[in-house]
């Protein structure tokens, strides 16, 4: 068997992670440093001075130059939260050292909180995660694909043949021949021009493109970039295509993960937050250990997320 360095990579183990993150005071202090990394800055006026004092059991700063008074966690997604940060840290960890993710029923037992928290926690982080991935362009020779989150039949006369099913575009960039980045994009449907407003904002300038022989990723070319259309014919013989094993080693996986680990997840709602939370952990694969701080960087400059924010479709 080829050794595989990623599958054997050393991740951020429990012991490291408890030594990091095992105290309240470590996790105000790693919130301290992924919030205001060179130091305080008011959210008001911008002013790097403060007086720092606690109020109950909540610390507070108080601007120098206008006074205004904020804690750690204001103006960003654990807002107003009664939970203590290390259940939130330990929270990012579960999330992003799991390979295929993790159920928010086994986030709630794992973290000593209800479903509904749980549920609130891990939407939190994900969107996190969407946030950063939006903003990823791939270059170079890229792989893409067509495929679908989903699909239950209607139970019913008048209902639509497929509930609960979404289209979305997988793209893989290739360095040396190996897979280096993922994009998974949920779309509204495979038509040429959905495909050309992707591509202008999935892909690079000058990027090579390599798909099956759909239709619709003709689109591409009036993006402005190569393309090679592959007919493939389907089947098993389409999938074993040389110059398009990766994206479909790739979707094979992702698939195999949801099923594996997620049940009975409103995709039409939610699908595009589970596709970026994936490709999230497959872009930091090869540093699993930095995840973590790096994730929690983004979560505290995210911003505040409402319940009607995470229950809005994504």
């Amino acid at each position: 068997m080829t050794f595989n360095r990623i599958q054997f990579q050393k991740g951020l183990s429990i012991p490291a992670f408890l030594s990091r993150y095992g105290s309240e005071a470590q996790c105000v202090e790693a919130l301290m440093q992924a919030r205001w990394p060179n130091g305080f800055v008011c959210p008001q006026c911008g002013h790097t001075h403060a007086s720092r004092f606690e109020r109950g059991h909540q610390q507070l700063w108080q601007c120098t130059r206008c006074r205004v008074q904020t804690s750690l966690t204001a103006g960003t997604p654990m807002a107003d939260t009664k939970l203590s940060l290390q259940v939130w840290w330990l929270a990012i960890y579960l999330v992003s050292q799991a390979k295929n993710g993790i159920a928010a029923l086994e986030l709630a037992r794992q973290l000593g909180v209800c479903y509904r928290t749980a549920w609130r926690i891990k939407h939190k982080v994900m969107a996190a995660m969407a946030d950063h991935e939006q903003s990823r362009r791939l270059e170079g020779e890229v792989q893409i694909d067509d495929a679908y989150l989903g699909g239950e039949r209607a139970g019913g006369p008048g209902e639509p043949q497929w509930r609960n099913k979404v289209p979305f575009i997988a793209a893989v960039s290739l360095q040396h021949g190996r897979p280096q980045y993922l994009r998974l994009d949920v779309v509204s449907s495979f038509r040429r021009s959905v495909v050309h407003t992707w591509a202008q904002q999935a892909l690079a300038p000058g990027t090579h493109v390599v798909s099956d022989g759909l239709t619709a990723f003709t689109g591409v070319g009036w993006a402005g970039l190569t393309h090679d259309a592959i007919v493939t014919g389907g089947g098993r013989k389409g999938a074993q295509q040389p110059r398009l094993r990766w994206i479909n080693t790739i979707l094979g996986n992702l698939k195999t993960a949801l099923s594996g680990t997620h049940h009975a997840v409103n995709f039409a709602k939610y699908g595009a937050r589970y596709l970026h939370a994936h490709a999230y952990r497959f872009n930091r694969r090869f540093d699993l250990a930095a995840m973590v701080p790096r994730l929690a960087s983004a979560f505290a400059s995210a911003g505040r997320r409402t319940e009607r924010q995470l229950r809005t479709p994504s």
